[in-house]
Order: C-alpha cells, then sequence, then structure tokens
C-alpha cells in the first residue's frame, strides 16, 4: 500500500483490499474526484454496510459519500424530504419523527446512507406491502462519468439501472424521498412462534395482509420434525391512540422504587412516551472487544442460543408496544457486532425463490439443517411485487438471509450448491451481500443484465465507475 491508501471491507470483514479514500463535501468535490480517480476508476461508498466487495475497488479510488449529509428540504406537509445521499437513515429518523413522518423503507441496519439504500436497492420488513426503497424515490442527482450532473426521474432507464445498480453507473448526489406518515415512534407488535418450515410459511399466507411489517427468525440448527421452527413477529406503527390505551412500551415505562428500594409497579402516565409519543431513542451496549476469541460462535453456542431463544419466545402474544430501534434494528444497539464471528469474518448469504417454489425453499432449509451451519441470525420474509430496478432483488416470492462465519468448512462448495438450485428456478443472490457468487449465474439470476451493461458501457466507456464487485462479476 502507498501512504495514502488504506484496506478496506464489507461489513462480513473478509477479503479486504487497499483503495484511495476520498470525501467529497460540494459538487465541486465530488466533479473533481471523479475527474481525478486514475485509471483504476472510483465506486461510492457509504456506511460500509454492504457485506461483500461491492464498496471496494482494489487500487483505485473509493468515494466516501458521509461529506454530502446535509438535509436540505423537508415537506412537512407532503411528506417529502430533499437530503444529500450522504444523510444515514439514522439521521432521517432523528429529524422526521418529531414531525410525523417515518422512511418508507429500511433494512436491518439504519446506518445505511440514502445513496447507499438506493444503490442497492435497499428492501425491508415491509416489502410485501411498500416494495424497495427505490419505491418510493422520486428523483435523484447523479454524477455520471463525463462529469455531467443529471437530475434522474422515475420510469426513465437511467433510473431502472441506478436502483439496484451498486454504485456503477454515477455518483448519487442527492435524493427525494417520499415518506409515511407516523403518530408515534413506536409499533404494535405481535410475536408467535411456528413449530416448523411449513407451519411458519402458512402463517405468513394467511395473515401477512394484516401487517404492514413482518419477518421471522427460523432456527437453522434445529432437524427432523422441527426443521425451519421460527418465531414470527409482525407488526405495525402503533396509532396514539394504542398508547393511551395501554401501559408504556417495552423499556419505556418509568418505574418507581419504594424506601428499600425495590422496583415497584409501572407508572405508565408518567413515561417518556406519553409525554413526547414521536420521540427517537436508540439504546447503545458495549462493543465486542477488537479480537473476538475465534471458534466462540460455534454449533454448540449457536444451538443453545438458538434453543432459549425459540423457548422463551412467546407463543403467541399481540400488541406489545415496543420502540422503533428495538423492533426493526435490534444489533444496531451493539456497535461492532460483527467482530463477534472473529478474525475470519461473516458471510451473509441471501436469495429468494419464486411462489410456486416453496419445494426449493424447503430443501436447501433441510441442506442447511443437515450441514449444521452454526447460524444464529437467519430471517425468511415474503416479497411482494417487484420493482423496476434492473439489477433490484427482490421478486414476489420468499427470501432466506443467513449469516454464517466465513471459516466454516465446507461452506463455499454448499453455497455453491445452493447457488445452483435458486438459479434452476430462476431465484437471484442479493449483490448488496454477495462476496463469492460465480459470474457465469448473474444472468440467469438477473434478466436485466444484458441491458444493464449496455447502458453502462454507453454512459461510461471508460469504466471510471467500478468496484470489486463489478470485476468479479464482470458488470
Amino acid at each position: 500500500m502507498s501512504a495514502d491508501t488504506v484496506p478496506l471491507t464489507g461489513w462480513g470483514r473478509t477479503a479486504p483490499t487497499a483503495a484511495r479514500p476520498t470525501r467529497p463535501r460540494s459538487y465541486e468535490e465530488a466533479v473533481a474526484a471523479v475527474r481525478g480517480c486514475g485509471a483504476r476508476g472510483g465506486i461510492p461508498r457509504g456506511l460500509g454496510r454492504a457485506y461483500g466487495d461491492a464498496a471496494q475497488n482494489a487500487g483505485g479510488a473509493v468515494f466516501d459519500m458521509t461529506g454530502l449529509d446535509r438535509v436540505h428540504a423537508i415537506d412537512a406537509d407532503g411528506g417529502t424530504v430533499l437530503c444529500g445521499a450522504g444523510v444515514s437513515l439514522h439521521r432521517l429518523m432523528e429529524v422526521l419523527l418529531p414531525l410525523g413522518w417515518f422512511v418508507p423503507v429500511t433494512p436491518g441496519t439504519r446506518h445505511v446512507t440514502v445513496g447507499g439504500a438506493i444503490g442497492a436497492d435497499v428492501h425491508g420488513k415491509n416489502h410485501h406491502v411498500s416494495g424497495s426503497f427505490s419505491r418510493h424515490v422520486l428523483s435523484f442527482e447523479l454524477l455520471t462519468a463525463d462529469g455531467e450532473i443529471r437530475t434522474v426521474r422515475r420510469d426513465t432507464p437511467l433510473f431502472d439501472a441506478t436502483t439496484g445498480g451498486m454504485g456503477l453507473t454515477g455518483m448519487i448526489l442527492t435524493a427525494t424521498v417520499q415518506l409515511q406518515p407516523v403518530e408515534t415512534s413506536l409499533m404494535s407488535v405481535d410475536t408467535e412462534r411456528a413449530r416448523d418450515l411449513d407451519d411458519l410459511m402458512a402463517r405468513l399466507t394467511a395473515t401477512d395482509h394484516a401487517y404492514r411489517y413482518s419477518v421471522a427468525w427460523i432456527d437453522l440448527l434445529a432437524r427432523g420434525a422441527a426443521t425451519g421452527r421460527a418465531v414470527l413477529t409482525r407488526g405495525n406503527h402503533a396509532p396514539l391512540e394504542a398508547l393511551r390505551s395501554s401501559g408504556a412500551p417495552e423499556g419505556g415505562a418509568r418505574a418507581r422504587r419504594d424506601a428499600s428500594g425495590t422496583r415497584a409497579r409501572r407508572d405508565p402516565s408518567g413515561t417518556r412516551a406519553h409525554r413526547d409519543p414521536l420521540a427517537f431513542r436508540t439504546p447503545r451496549f458495549p462493543a465486542p472487544p477488537a479480537f473476538f476469541p475465534e471458534g466462540l460462535l460455534n454449533r454448540t453456542t449457536v444451538g443453545l442460543f438458538n434453543e432459549l431463544w425459540y423457548r422463551t419466545s412467546p407463543r403467541a402474544r399481540t400488541g406489545r408496544l415496543q420502540g422503533i430501534p428495538a423492533f426493526f434494528h435490534p444489533l444496531d444497539g451493539v456497535p461492532h457486532w460483527n467482530r463477534v464471528y472473529g478474525r475470519g469474518g461473516l458471510v451473509q448469504y441471501q436469495f429468494v425463490v419464486g411462489h410456486g417454489h416453496e419445494e426449493t425453499l424447503h430443501r436447501i432449509v433441510r441442506r442447511v439443517s443437515g450441514h449444521r451451519c452454526p447460524s444464529f441470525l437467519a430471517v425468511l420474509k415474503r416479497f411482494g411485487d417487484a420493482d423496476p430496478g434492473w439489477l433490484s432483488f427482490p421478486v414476489p416470492g420468499w427470501t432466506l438471509a443467513m449469516d454464517l462465519p466465513a471459516g466454516l468448512p465446507g461452506l463455499g462448495a454448499l453455497l455453491d450448491e445452493i447457488d445452483d438450485e435458486v438459479a434452476a428456478v430462476g431465484g437471484r443472490v442479493y449483490l448488496a451481500k454477495d462476496s463469492r457468487l460465480r459470474p457465469e449465474l448473474l444472468a440467469t439470476m438477473y434478466p436485466r443484465l444484458d441491458d444493464f451493461r449496455a447502458l453502462r458501457a454507453e454512459l461510461d466507456p471508460r469504466g471510471v465507475f467500478t468496484s470489486d464487485l463489478s470485476r468479479r462479476l464482470a458488470l
């Protein structure tokens, strides 16, 4: 490495490469950074939450977009925000929730920039209702390889190539986003246990329409009759009436103590949530050590965790009030939680298969369970209608995401086999989390790949915008 390069990885902490970072703070600096990025090109990077190599560029430049972090304008009546691409979803929640608005889509972390949310076309627990993030983007400003800043609107080829395009069509500078109205910063949450995968899928199919948000944690170490057992959590934004008619939300009650210091009954009337129902508070816990013991996450420890999590989850509970961070982003409260996988890092693997291919999902779950993969974070969701992004991941069907230790013996061969099964039924692997997909499968998974390549070649013939991901997959 030269003096001006730094090693970078994705959130999975695998396959580090060195690049020259630059942090533009204005349009002029952004144009200068793109024009001066050199022969190896450059790639925009937000807060580094893509798991794989999408925001790495070995030997080239990486554009740190967090310098463009201004919220420029809010239409509190119409529910839109104009902001810089480096503004995080966390910051938007801080600014917008007191005004009665929420981001339309959030993934499992709020530490994602708006530009990154567009570039990966992120999805959340509400895809079956609200689609991906790009569905709510009205327009954005894009700096292309020729140094031109273009206003890109919906229903245009450049919009569809950029949403999900992993930063390869240009640098997003600002975006205008339509927001979701809310009355409180709380969620009304229903939780139930499913005894196996069939039971879980039946519950999701039958009642998902009643919830804006829905996700299931799956025990991928369970076998036999319990294969695919799960805890299903679903919710809606809590209205003011729910807050008035109930006690305090989880963790939100101000408890009183008697003279001996013993915790007494809750005092709902005095809770901060009742006084300020749109307040946004984020808990924070100590970070894991920089060097976490190797091998701590193994089949035994994860098996014990999964058993405890399943057994202590309620069989059926309705209407529990929960804060937004606890419902949407529980791991965000632990800084650098990815360290728990040790120096070897983790592979986050997510795929989707369409409706009618449920047996493929069953086979994959049985395969992972039989391999005894120690995954304590595995979630199943249903996707709704696809959005028009040419490389956007979601299609109607079932998506399973799982965190796996990168050093797990036989993991590469196992995931290659799953890739083949997914591709054979027209499914996809999520590029924002990918770090090892074979390029020959990409065209099968993404039918608009040739259109994307053609537009990119026309827009950026010298390959100014490039990344380790784009070189690996020949995007």
